[in-house]
């Protein structure tokens, strides 16, 4: 009984199951969706590849109409799909196993590319794999068979997904946020100390954003002006939103990552104002922390599988809200809130997200951020 279930199992479709399986996952870094009421296929999702999703089918599929239906069910998951991972565009790709000869997938589907494989031959003869997975076919080449093969292909697997395990685990395992508890202890100073010695007023004069005060040669006063408050409500609104979106994001991301995307943030916010407000004093941490929303937002994209409704459902609308409320109430510096948010997001791109961001990236993060700076100071400062 044990021989003829094994038989079953390593049937030439099944075969070819477990091999394209063995490549995607471990070859392509794609990850198995479970689907509820799905049954005979595989969908596989990597939102960094060109086609997002993978869809291995080994059930039958004899006509036309058939065909239609499965392409209608398919498109309304990649909606769902679409949604959850805050995707604007998704390419899938089809691969049929049990294809009819009657059938005909020559008509044009958007975002849906369709191939059918028979046998592992028929892959070497396909356009679409020989320009999108030019090894695929090398890399089914196994020299185990029968047991041998699936033992291999399962280990490889739960080795891989094991790996991927552990690294989304110390992303996400919560560490002491020591930065966070610092700068708002240097915020809390910055309001106490100059009021218990009688120079508070002072403070603001001198430390506060000012165009003229800024032009004039107080070029620090693009990152003092960010650890200055106006009252107590103020400020512990800024601390606690600091403690909130902080405590988070610095145990995402790492302390020095974490300090850069806050110390930029607050430059670029405080830039950005100089740019559009040219009189009174602006002073707050707001900008900081808009730039950690932006943060937080590129972040969540790349681990959008666990984060996409928090970010979808919490992060954006609260970007979106606080945005609507600077440019309805009066006293409050939106541009600071808009540039810190700017900058935020960009810097993030160029420091990268562990795990997930490649060099090219990264280095293209980093030429934009600076480019982003760079045009900000040559408005805010020689812009006449």
């Amino acid at each position: 009984m044990v021989e003829q279930n094994l038989e079953i199992l390593l049937d030439d479709k099944n075969v070819i199951v477990m091999k394209l399986l063995h490549y995607f996952i471990t070859e392509k870094n794609y990850n198995p969706i479970i689907l509820q009421g799905v049954e005979n296929e595989i969908w596989l999702e990597n939102m960094d590849e060109e086609y997002k999703i993978i869809r291995i089918v080994s059930n039958y599929i004899h006509n036309n109409e058939q065909f239609s239906f499965d392409i209608f069910k398919t498109k309304r998951i990649m909606k769902k799909i679409k949604v959850k991972t805050l995707s604007f565009n998704i390419n899938a790709l089809s691969i049929f196993l049990d294809l009819g000869d009657s059938v005909d997938m020559d008509t044009d589907l958007k975002n849906i590319d369709c191939i059918k494989v028979l046998e592992e031959k028929d892959l070497n003869k396909n356009e679409i794999v020989k320009s999108k997975f030019p090894d695929l076919l090398k890399k089914m080449k196994y020299s185990e068979e029968g047991m041998d093969l699936f033992v291999k292909i399962t280990n490889d697997i739960n080795k891989h997904n094991k790996s991927d395990a552990e690294q989304v685990e110390e992303v996400f395992k919560p560490k002491y946020p020591m930065i966070t508890f610092i700068l708002i202890a240097i915020n809390i100073m910055m309001y106490v100390l100059p009021i218990l010695f009688g120079i508070y007023e002072k403070e603001l004069v001198y430390l506060g954003l000012n165009y003229q005060a800024v032009a004039a040669g107080d070029y620090y006063r693009i990152l003092s002006c960010a650890f200055v408050h106006a009252n107590i409500i103020h400020l512990l609104f800024n601390c606690y939103a600091l403690f909130v979106l902080g405590t988070q994001l610095e145990s995402f991301v790492g302390k020095v990552k974490y300090l850069l995307i806050y110390l930029f943030s607050a430059i670029s916010g405080s830039l950005m104002s100089l740019v559009f407000v040219r009189s009174g004093i602006s002073i707050g941490a707001s900008g900081a922390i808009f730039g950690l929303m932006g943060s937080i937002v590129y972040f969540g994209y790349h681990y959008r599988v666990y984060l996409g409704n928090i970010i979808k459902s919490q992060i954006i609308p609260l970007i979106f809200i606080n945005l609507l409320l600077g440019f309805l109430l009066t006293g409050i510096d939106n541009f600071a809130h808009i540039g810190g948010l700017i900058g935020g997001f960009l810097i993030t791109i160029g420091l990268g997200i562990k795990y997930k961001s490649s060099t090219f990236e990264k280095v293209n993060g980093l030429i934009i951020s600076f480019i982003y700076i760079a045009f900000l100071v040559y408005m805010a400062l020689f812009y006449v």
